[in-house]
């Protein structure tokens, strides 16, 4: 990387520089408990230690009028690269969010969790009881590859079990080499000499990066919105040969600026097993030192890519690589679905995925879905994955076991063949308020109360076994990838959101902005008519995004291009 003026940067740069290797003031502003909060300087290097600071919204107006400070609290997101949890771990996780946190786990659409309400005093005990389970925190979020997302279930067959040790091989490898986690959360010996981060270097990247490994037929952790992706390409005999790269991928914009838009990745290339961990490095390291950093909302590797061309990407990567990659090879994907209920696997064990309303494990009245996982965890001999549209796996199981964790489970009123519709179970939102300070909108406490109405407008016409990809967002970031919904739903105020219709069933094309800043009366009435006319008239095994294109509702020559115009 070359010397450069930092004061011409965007000033996050200048504090990654001057932190060293992200330590800053964290320390001092921890130890310091006048205050809730800790300074904007740590508030932002705290995010590579896998922390965000919030404060309760719902609180905030009161507290002002009391002349408090806002309740300031802190949310933890762990790095579990593909999702993998062991039952210990997870007993270990569940008492710490009853501990420390809001007492609910929460599934983000990155395989991990997530905890909400843990207060400044409790945020370095709760660092070191999350190390003591033998998970981390390092890099869930921040300026760097962030948790690996992995087709969820490696039990399905040999390839599947092949593809999931890559996704931990990727993640490890590009994990940040500095010193300061131990330091800071786990009181490890303070070493700084020589000290470096060969990937990364001493301002590490531009924004986020995000990676998914994927096995076709099945896109579960939709694969084209992530910066990286590998797509599992196997023989006639099952056997891995290698991947297909995906690049440039992103969901976030922001409203009223067309220079921000959500794209789709790119199929770049193929790259054999021996070459993927070389392959991600580069694009990683191409992206640290080509990506914008003056302007942050330019700085993701999709802008890189549009800038300069997918041609100049692949070439720079191939050099640094010091090999060519060969030509993408064919595949097809399905559905970005989960499949629910209990599957079985090829070794003769079995796989419970279960539904999780907007990833929030909790008990809630007579479901009391968090106790009843914690049950199945003092009896489970296999493990819990968690997947990408936020749901929880009991796998692993031995036939045995099969019936004592199903009756578990409905002894906490948690039903494994619950009959719920298919468009609920293909919905998913992000946490939005009262935590997120980015939130314009409700989503993770709105959805439930929308989809009910939806759900009757199905039922009416006929469709309640029929799924369409339904996703909310507080913001426009889009951390619940909403522009991937067939109906989307972005925060635009209080009660107010964009709607976007078309994206493909598959997770492979984008959605366009259908109608903006409207409340429920107008959005019921808007899809109402929609629906209808897609029980209608839809061909056999026609997917709702694909109807309102073919009718007309949607702008077949823009729906699905890389720039998503709002």
């Amino acid at each position: 990387m070359t010397d450069v003026d930092l004061d011409k940067l965007d000033p996050a740069e200048k504090l990654k520089h001057d932190s060293n290797y992200l330590r800053g003031d964290i320390e001092r502003d921890l130890d310091d408990y006048v205050t809730g909060a800790i300074s904007e300087g740590s508030s932002k290097l705290l995010k590579f230690h896998g922390s965000y600071m919030q404060d309760n919204r719902d609180l905030r107006a009161e507290r002002h009028k009391q002349k408090l400070e806002p309740a300031y609290q802190f949310m933890i997101r762990l790095r579990m690269p593909g999702g993998v949890c062991t039952p210990r771990q997870w007993l270990a996780l569940d008492d710490i969010a009853r501990t420390y946190a809001n007492g609910t786990l929460r599934i983000t659409t990155r395989q991990t969790f997530q905890y909400h309400g843990v207060i400044k005093r409790d945020l370095k005990t709760t660092m070191q009881a999350i190390n003591a389970s033998l998970l981390d925190t390092i890099a869930a979020c921040g300026d760097v590859n962030r948790n690996v997302n992995c087709a969820a279930n490696p039990y399905l067959s040999s390839l599947h079990a092949e593809v999931h040790e890559w996704s931990k091989r990727i993640s490890e490898h590009l994990l940040p080499r500095t010193n300061a986690y131990r330091e800071i959360w786990l009181d490890g010996e303070k070493i700084t000499e020589d000290e470096s981060e060969p990937i990364y270097g001493d301002r590490y990247l531009p924004r986020k990066f995000k990676i998914a490994v994927a096995v076709p037929p099945t896109n579960d952790v939709d694969i084209f919105a992530n910066d990286l992706g590998f797509i599992a390409i196997a023989n006639e005999d099952g056997e891995l040969e290698g991947f297909n790269v995906t690049v440039g991928g992103g969901m976030g914009m922001t409203h009223g600026e067309p220079a921000t838009y959500p794209r789709l990745a790119d199929v770049m290339a193929f790259c054999r097993p021996d070459q993927v961990l070389g392959v991600a490095e580069h694009v990683v390291t191409t992206q640290r030192d080509y990506g914008d950093r003056a302007n942050r909302k330019h700085a993701r590797l999709k802008y890189t890519i549009d800038d300069h061309g997918l041609d100049w990407f692949r070439g720079e990567v191939e050099r640094r690589l010091g090999e060519s990659l060969a030509e993408p090879r064919e595949y097809e994907f399905e559905s970005n679905s989960d499949r629910y209920g209990w599957v079985d696997g090829t070794d003769g064990r079995w796989h419970l995925t279960l539904f999780v309303e907007n990833g929030r494990i909790r008990d809630s009245g007579e479901r009391r879905l968090m106790s009843a996982l914690r049950e199945v965890a003092g009896l489970h001999g296999g493990e819990f994955r968690l997947t990408a549209n936020q749901n929880v796996m009991i796998a692993n199981v031995d036939a045995g076991q099969r019936e004592r964790i199903t009756a578990t489970l409905r002894r906490n009123g948690v039903d494994p063949e619950a009959d719920l519709t298919a468009l609920r179970r293909s919905s998913m939102a992000c946490v939005a308020l009262p935590t997120c300070a980015l939130a314009m909108a409700e989503s993770e406490r709105y959805l439930p109360e929308l989809l009910g109405k939806i759900e009757a407008i199905m039922q009416a016409n006929g469709l309640r076994d029929d799924a369409i990809v339904v996703r909310m967002t507080g913001c426009p970031n889009g951390c619940a990838r909403p522009y991937l919904g067939e109906i989307g739903f972005v925060g635009k105020a209080p009660g107010k959101y964009n709607l976007y219709l078309g994206a493909g069933f598959r997770g492979d094309r984008l959605n366009k902005l259908y109608r903006e800043n409207i409340g429920e009366e107008t959005i019921l009435a808007e899809l109402e008519p929609l629906i209808a006319g897609y029980a209608r008239e839809r061909e056999d095994g026609e997917r709702f995004g694909d109807w309102v294109i073919r009718a007309g509702h949607v702008n077949a020559t823009t729906a699905g291009r890389n720039f998503h115009e709002p």
